[in-house]
């Protein structure tokens, strides 16, 4: 095992605090109680004042509350925003858990629970990262901890032009993406964006008998299974017209791995063209992320006369969400079948982005990985999106962007089961610690 170097990393109390964050189910997304959110980011401003950082929970009018707080550089050092989300997704069903969700479970050297790596990992190394300094670290920091990352960052534009003097900053740690693989540590160089719709179908009036009927009446929910089916050509490419797509290094991950980390089962075939991490970074892809319609249990010998789906599109660098929003809608309203009635609404969007990796901030940062954990960070890309970095780098292009996390691909990130491994969140600590001493010249 290598050894961290930098001081007073206090693991027995990184673990408890990630624990007393992971056991408070603040689920952002509508439908859910807002008051665990509010006291989830209570708990995040008590942390992060036992740290040294003046915290405070703040709001801006219909947005879950912000924990923001700043500790004044040092005579000519640099300033570093810090910044994670201390939301979480819904658990999911919960029989698929093997641990209580909102508790927070040691096995085999890892922590289990709700958001241990997206994203109250974050907020533990971000605190534990100042505790090293006592509180007062070679560098200044700001600090932006959000509560709706997880439902689309509605607000984030808000809390930008409240708050812009107060977030300015020459460097951004976003601990909010991940290991390249468990105990091999990742730099993000670019993020997919994100634009979903949903899309309702309509072919009867009301519902009627589907023996007396059925044949020359179509049903909707057969409607919207051929809708959803041309979002793909048959070997799994995303069909919708006019998309970016772009190539991405390959790296050394092989289909045999990529497999083992998400589970695949094993007559599964991989769909659609190009390099793994081509497919994963720098090409689109589309997702049904769910379905209304009656439930097997329950429903009846009738014909459906309505349903609707949830449609999401990850988007590469290059590609504006608006455009990528425009063609979604219109490409689902032209696969629509047999002249059936069709409604696409668009939801919420985030911008891709890709960092420049380049600089005095970066070389700081690839030097404190190297040490804390031997080896090089890999610099990779990631297919999910942080709709935060695209708005920030905007505000504020003259800052650094650093994306870095503690969860890796079998992290189980927004599924059940979800998991960090305690030796590299342990190690994510200690190079954020030492980037701050790099980044001041010491």
């Amino acid at each position: 095992m290598v050894r961290v170097v930098a001081p007073n990393v206090d693991m027995k109390r990184v673990r408890g605090e990630l624990g007393q964050l992971v056991r408070i189910p603040s689920v952002s997304h509508p439908g859910h109680d807002p008051e665990q959110v509010r006291r989830s980011a209570a708990e995040t401003a008590r942390i992060f004042r036992e740290a040294g950082l003046d915290a405070r929970v703040e709001t801006v009018d219909g947005a879950p509350p912000a924990v923001m707080g700043t500790i004044p550089a040092p005579a000519g050092a640099p300033t570093v925003l810090l910044y994670a989300h201390h939301d979480v997704q819904p658990t999911g069903p919960r029989e698929l858990w093997r641990t209580d969700p909102f508790e927070a479970v040691e096995k085999g050297g890892r922590l289990y629970g709700r958001g241990t790596s997206d994203d109250k990992c974050g907020i533990v190394i971000h605190a534990a990262a100042l505790r090293a300094y006592g509180g007062k670290p070679p560098v200044g920091i700001t600090l932006f901890i959000e509560g709706e990352e997880e439902w689309g960052s509605e607000n984030i534009g808000t809390y930008l032009d409240r708050y812009r003097d107060q977030l300015r900053c020459d460097a951004v740690i976003l601990a909010d993406s991940g290991m390249w693989r468990a105990g091999q540590p990742g730099l993000t160089v670019s993020l997919r964006g994100v634009v979903s719709c949903d899309v309702e179908v309509r072919t009867l009036e009301h519902a009627v008998h589907s023996g007396e009927f059925g044949g020359p009446v179509p049903d909707a929910l057969t409607v919207l299974a051929k809708t959803l089916a041309k979002l793909h050509d048959d070997r799994g490419n995303v069909a919708v017209p006019g998309l970016a797509r772009g190539t991405a290094k390959p790296l050394d991950l092989s289909e045999t791995e990529l497999r083992e980390q998400v589970g695949m089962r094993p007559g599964v075939k991989l769909t659609g063209d190009g390099g793994l991490t081509d497919r994963m970074w720098m090409k689109p892809a589309a997702s049904v992320l769910g379905i209304d319609s009656p439930r097997i249990e329950g429903s009846t010998n009738q014909l459906v006369p309505s349903a609707r789906a949830r449609v999401s599109l990850r988007i590469p660098p290059g590609q504006d969400a608006a455009a990528a929003t425009t063609a979604l809608v219109e490409h689902l309203k032209a696969s629509v079948p047999w002249g059936a009635e069709a409604t696409v609404t668009p939801r919420n969007s985030g911008q891709p982005y890709a960092v420049d990796a380049s600089g005095p901030a970066y070389d700081a940062m690839k030097r404190a990985m190297r040490e804390a954990w031997g080896a090089d960070a890999v610099l990779m890309g990631q297919g999910g999106s942080i709709p935060f970095v695209f708005d920030l780098a905007k505000a504020f292009p003259g800052a650094a962007i650093l994306l870095t996390g503690a969860g890796d691909p079998t992290s189980n990130a927004h599924s059940e089961n979800e998991s960090v491994s305690l030796g590299d969140l342990e190690r994510s600590c200690a190079a954020e610690a030492l980037f701050f001493s790099y980044l001041a010249g010491r």
